[in-house]
């Protein structure tokens, strides 16, 4: 009775209570999270393939964890850094601003990529090579306002991707990132002066060259895939491919994933991370999962393979954080920034409609470089020449928009001055003004028709929509004081985050006005 009574109480309290009554957690808090972000990794993925998981990694989380199984991101914009800002900070990308990898600004009509910045220099990269730092990031992380209010906590964040490595450490976190072209890892003189010597020591040991020698085959028997189709393996009974040509191919391979999670490993000892009263966070962004699957699909025996290795893999985490750490006080969340759509049934060449476009506005308005680029579905024009030619921008925009439409594959079309001046309180246009930010925002968005993926080479699939495929992802939570349990009721990305600074006894992080999830406390 005891025990049901403190479950309503907590769920009550995760549901309506103001802010004030979140201040203080129910038990103590844990001594490590690690946030397992799968790229690409959709539900229904999950769904499909779980009587043919093992009982190591995701069927165990399932069953000891508790599992969301409605759990959405509720923008347009379902892409990497745009789900790992979200997760991050719990706020939507209208509030955190990160839109996309890349935009233009307005002033300079110069492309501005996310994490890149020539002010700092990469630690032990090339020449030229490994320039990232967050300083394009606005809104701080659930990582930031950990170390802020316990200086002796770490907040570490590690991925393929630097771009992922960088958005998940926020403002204050370390980032840490592996270069494709050699498999080792790397970071910039934004987190510190210099390589640990014990990252140097891990890049000398060149874990990767055992991956690339060995090729890659199939985990199972063939038989007991499920999906039939495939591009690398040969037919009849063979299951191997040769070795990989170089390290990038390798990292779109699922020993990509391998290498960031024996990292994690090491990162884990190295720091001494969980082993004191602080508690640390340990993000693992999982990017070579998006690979895959945008390179063969995500129901692709390829993807399939990599699910299954991945799941063995994330039972071999478990195993080193617990060698370390007690599970009792280890706090494991798994989920995803986007999932990828399935189906296909055609390609937005993106090319041909920026130069169409262009063309339409010079018949309309006069000779110019209107358009100045197409990011991510996002159209942004040369302000400056609108303003330069006495023109209305809105005038402008709406007739871009209008034709546009036109266009085979595009659903919904809407003007930034439409996203910034309005109010949309359902349907698509709160999916896409959720995702609009307006200092960063193109002139036009666009929404494509269901199956439909922009033209890029080497993908089969990508994300980016608003549709359930893209927006529906796994959410476990697993270790701790968590029980065990499956919430049916929908819930929003944004509440990952202030939950997790829930249960660590911190405010939640600024940006979010969401609820935390409905977690029992045991």
């Amino acid at each position: 009775m005891r025990k049901l009574i403190l479950s309503a109480l907590c769920l009550l309290l995760a549901c309506s209570s103001p802010v004030g009554l979140l201040a203080q957690t129910p038990v103590s808090p844990p001594k490590l999270v690690v946030n397992v972000v799968v790229s690409g990794l959709s539900w229904d993925q999950l769904r499909v393939l779980r009587d043919n998981l093992s009982g190591e990694g995701f069927s165990r989380f399932t069953a000891e964890g508790m599992t969301f199984d409605a759990a959405y991101y509720t923008y347009m914009q379902t892409l990497t850094p745009v789900g790992l800002a979200t997760l991050t900070t719990g706020s939507e990308p209208s509030m955190h601003g990160v839109v996309g990898s890349a935009w233009v600004d307005y002033v300079t009509a110069e492309r501005v990529e996310l994490t890149a910045d020539l002010s700092v220099q990469g630690l032990g990269t090339g020449p030229g090579e490994g320039a990232h730092s967050p300083h394009h990031l606005i809104m701080s992380t659930l990582g930031d306002k950990l170390v802020a209010q316990y200086p002796d906590s770490k907040s570490f964040s590690i991925a393929a991707d630097p771009v992922s490595a960088v958005v998940s450490a926020g403002l204050h976190g370390t980032a840490l990132w592996m270069d494709s072209g050699r498999a080792s890892w790397h970071s910039s003189t934004h987190y510190m002066s210099r390589l640990p010597e014990w990252i140097v020591a891990y890049n000398t040991e060149r874990e990767a060259i055992r991956f690339l020698d060995s090729g890659w085959s199939l985990a199972r028997p063939r038989g007991q895939y499920l999906s039939r189709r495939n591009t690398i393996f040969p037919g009849g009974t063979g299951n191997r491919i040769p070795r990989f040509d170089n390290y990038n191919s390798l990292t779109h391979s699922p020993f990509g994933n391998s290498l960031v999670l024996n990292f994690a490993a090491r990162i884990l000892t190295e720091e001494n991370l969980g082993t004191d009263d602080a508690t640390d966070i340990l993000t693992v962004c999982l990017d070579s999962t998006r690979w895959i699957g945008e390179t063969y699909g995500p129901g692709s025996m390829e993807v399939e393979d990599m699910i299954y290795r991945l799941d063995m893999d994330l039972g071999g985490l478990v195993d080193a954080v617990t060698r370390q750490v007690q599970l009792s006080e280890v706090l494991f969340v798994i989920t995803s920034d986007h999932g990828l759509g399935e189906n296909v049934r055609d390609h937005f060449n993106v090319a041909q409609f920026r130069t169409i476009l262009n063309s339409f506005l010079v018949a309309q308005f006069g000779p110019g470089e209107w358009v100045l680029d197409c990011i991510d579905r996002e159209v942004f024009l040369n302000r400056n020449l609108v303003y330069q030619s006495g023109l209305s921008l809105a005038e402008v925009q709406n007739r871009a928009a209008t034709f546009a439409l036109q266009f085979r594959g595009v659903s919904h079309v809407l003007t930034s001055t439409a996203l910034g001046g309005g109010y949309f309180g359902a349907g698509w246009g709160r999916a896409m003004q959720r995702s609009f930010y307006p200092r960063r925002g193109g002139d036009l968005v666009l929404n494509l028709m269901p199956g439909w993926i922009e033209q890029r080479d080497g993908a089969v699939s990508l994300s980016g929509s608003m549709y359930d495929y893209d927006t529906h992802v796994p959410l476990i939570f697993f270790g701790w004081q968590i029980p065990s349990g499956r919430v049916s009721e929908p819930v929003d990305i944004t509440q990952v985050a202030p939950t997790i600074a829930y249960l660590l006894g911190l405010a939640r992080p600024m940006g979010t006005d969401a609820e935390i999830l409905p977690i029992l406390v045991k």
